[in-house]
């Protein structure tokens, strides 16, 4: 069973295509775990107007971030509160506002065959579904390694797709501010085996109201890249010795 785990936040322009590209893709046994954050447009409605038992929405109420320097944090509790519901025995993770191009499901579940995590390339489009790259991992020199991630993340949450019992060291998510992506690829080259697919399967948007940062460059200063990796650091230290106790 595969279990589709998206994050919802006024998404109503472009869920409902991504919902259609999703199911077209899923066997009647598979799921869609929708966490919301609290829509005020028509996400919730657009969704229930699928009509489909395979999508199952779940509500999330959002916490108070400290700083907005953090605001990506939104999208991690979000996410962990999908997973945390997550009935399948493979996970799929995915933003509201992408696109699946065919084919991605065979390609996830062919490498998971063999390996805990695998992170597929995507292509990177603008509002308006005009390409801006033809491969986000040529633009950030995307790649397996603890310390290559350490150094620079390539995790990318959209193109994941892991076997549930990454999620027995995944989960809780540390208390401190780190995206899960990052996360549940630091805890999948500590605890699995990980494999980046040069396969092309996603539609990957980027405007305006995307969280994330992941194909700009960066803007923070020095001094919060070196606090940011301690954080990193710390947490997979405790959950290191959390798990061997």
């Amino acid at each position: 069973m595969i279990s589709v785990c998206m994050t919802t936040y006024n998404g109503e322009k472009h869920i409902k295509e991504q919902v259609d590209s999703i199911l077209s893709q899923l066997s009647e046994n598979d799921e869609i775990i929708v966490s919301d954050d609290g829509s005020q447009d028509a996400t919730l409605s657009i969704l229930q107007l699928f009509n489909d038992k395979r999508i199952k929405i779940f509500s999330h109420t959002k916490k108070p971030i400290a700083k907005n320097i953090f605001k990506f944090d939104l999208t991690t509790r979000n996410m962990e509160n999908a997973l945390n519901n997550a009935n399948g025995d493979f996970i799929i993770m995915v933003d509201q506002d992408d696109i699946w191009l065919d084919g991605r499901v065979r390609s996830a579940m062919s490498s998971l065959n063999y390996y805990s995590l695998v992170v597929n390339d995507c292509i990177v489009i603008n509002e308006n579904k005009e390409m801006i790259y033809d491969s986000y991992f040529k633009l950030i020199a995307a790649g397996k390694g603890f310390f290559k991630n350490f150094k620079k993340n390539t995790y990318l949450g959209c193109c994941m797709a892991f076997k549930k019992e990454i999620l027995i060291n995944a989960l809780p998510f540390p208390k401190k501010p780190i995206p899960h992506d990052i996360w549940i690829g630091m805890v999948s080259e500590i605890y699995g085996k990980v494999y980046f697919s040069n396969d092309k399967k996603i539609l990957y948007r980027r405007h305006g109201n995307n969280l994330s940062n992941s194909a700009e460059i960066s803007n923070n200063n020095f001094f919060f890249k070196i606090r940011y990796r301690l954080l990193i650091l710390e947490a997979v230290l405790l959950m290191y010795f959390r798990s061997k106790k």
